[in-house]
């Protein structure tokens, strides 16, 4: 999904955009690639989480039983299990890659924080 390409409006607090598009420390002008893969892997999560947010609206976090936190633990829990299961027994994952599993569980951290911050949709 992602195109390798930051937007305009993703900065990180501290940073900002050089002429080369490298992102450079303000205080310091050393160029750093952290910096920029930190960016690149956040648009990646918001492009998914805006794109599953599409298909499923809000009503799947806010209408979960025990509540939108709940919901979001038990959904979180259930990746951390399966996260555990194949690293602690050296399996492969069969349907869905690692990367999407901690993609999601970034993207319930996000979708908490909204929930705590009261700007999810109810």
């Amino acid at each position: 999904m992602a195109n390798n390409s930051v937007p305009h409006g993703l900065r990180i607090k501290g940073y900002e955009r050089g002429e080369s598009g490298n992102n450079t420390k303000s205080n310091t002008g050393d160029t750093t690639s952290f910096n920029q893969e930190v960016e690149l892997i956040m648009f990646e999560l918001a492009e998914l989480l805006i794109s599953k947010h599409q298909d499923y609206g809000p009503k799947n976090i806010s209408d979960a039983p025990g509540g939108a936190i709940n919901g979001l633990l038990v959904r979180m829990h259930d990746k951390m299990a399966r996260l555990k299961n194949l690293h602690y027994n050296n399996k492969s994952a069969n349907y869905e890659s690692i990367e999407d599993t901690y993609k999601d569980l970034a993207n319930y951290a996000v979708i908490a924080l909204m929930v705590l911050r009261d700007k999810w949709d109810k």
